[in-house]
């Protein structure tokens, strides 16, 4: 019985030239897969990838102990650059 996590209700479309096409459907062959659980196990994998590199960093003992000391300071006042900066309107306002 399938459970709610594995029912697919939702539908991507893909356009693709011909040996695209044909590249994708060897690589699911090869894999024994059909080429939508091949792109949809392909495209998961690189969306976790891109968003892992957004969402963390890692940094050796030397680089963590600074940052920590730089999370820790006290918060200075705004620079006059950075406060205008942040009243004046945006590109997107």
């Amino acid at each position: 019985m399938a459970t709610q996590a594995t029912i697919k209700t939702e539908r991507i479309d893909v356009r693709a030239n011909l040996s695209v096409k044909q590249l994708l459907q060897e690589a699911a062959r090869a894999c024994h897969k059909s080429v939508s659980e091949f792109l949809l196990d392909a495209g998961v994998h690189a969306a976790n990838q891109a968003l892992a590199e957004r969402r963390g960093f890692e940094l050796d003992d030397a680089r963590w102990q600074e940052f920590q000391e730089l999370l820790d300071r006290p918060v200075s006042a705004p620079h006059g650059r950075m406060k205008s900066l942040l009243s004046e309107p945006g590109v997107l306002d």
